[in-house]
């Protein structure tokens, strides 16, 4: 059935909810209007109202529409962090720069970026799914606003399940002493995000320790040959980093952990 519920265009073209224009204009501007107030010593006082039909239903539901807009764009890093394949790949980069020993090559600016962008690549799929079914119903009013709340969440929790272990699952039902669900639709999202990330922690420890290994035979090697020849006081670090390097490189070692990272999501 389709609402008269206004999207967010016409809250600028329509002159009517002008009490909305205006508290939404305050929210942005209050932070720059507090801080030139602190600059200023004796600066005056601002005072922000609202009034005439911020009190109709119409008005009162498009103002907690962007209220709820706001509160999740400040929470969007957490999403991000918490809720995609994000967790997994950074932690599968802090390994492996571990695991060479090039200490702060390649910067975290660089694995932050890379790791987000293939965040992106990952959950394109969930994007497109959530885009067709909820966003753009929104947008042309064929759907209200709570059910592209549903049908959005719906793609997420498929993700979410898809990479979660039932025993992580258990954990925070246990701990939250809650009835056992009968099956997935039974499940809140707040239990489902957290045993999502323990579970993606464990994936991501799994596969450092795999990344370690060959590392570690190189490193024990030039040690026993520094050992031998007697040279106890030059550090085998020094001297297996170019070995490192060098068979990182001869592997193509970024496009097999890039496709391994992606292929687990698959």
């Amino acid at each position: 059935m389709t609402t008269n519920k206004p999207t967010f265009p016409s809250i600028w073209s329509n002159p009517g909810p002008q009490a909305v224009r205006l508290g939404f204009a305050a929210l942005i501007l209050l932070p720059l209007l507090s801080g030139l107030a602190a600059a200023q010593t004796g600066a005056p006082a601002l005072n922000l109202t609202l009034s005439g039909g911020a009190s109709e239903p119409d008005n009162v539901s498009i103002a907690l529409e962007i209220l709820f807009l706001l509160t999740v764009l400040s929470v969007a890093p957490a999403i991000l962090l918490t809720a995609t394949c994000f967790t997994r790949i950074v932690i599968v980069f802090s390994f492996i720069r571990q695991a060479m020993g090039t200490q702060q090559m390649p910067p975290n600016q660089v694995l932050a970026s890379l790791a987000i962008f293939l965040t992106f690549v990952i959950m394109m799929p969930v994007g497109k799914e959530i885009n067709d079914t909820a966003l753009q119903p929104y947008l042309t009013e064929d759907i209200g606003f709570q059910e592209a709340l549903t049908r959005a969440e719906q793609p997420m929790r498929a993700f979410l399940f898809k990479h979660t272990r039932e025993k992580d699952l258990s954990l925070f039902y246990s701990i939250t002493q809650m009835d056992r669900p009968s099956n997935r639709d039974e499940v809140p999202t707040i239990i489902l995000v957290p045993a999502f990330v323990i579970s993606e922690l464990k994936t991501a420890f799994q596969m450092g320790f795999l990344i370690y290994i060959p590392f570690l035979i190189l490193d024990m090697v030039v040690a026993s040959i520094l050992l031998s020849m007697g040279m106890m006081m030059l550090p085998p670090v020094m001297i297996s980093l170019p070995f490192k390097l060098l068979l990182f490189v001869m592997v193509d070692g970024w496009n097999l952990l890039i496709f391994s990272l992606v292929n687990g999501f698959a």
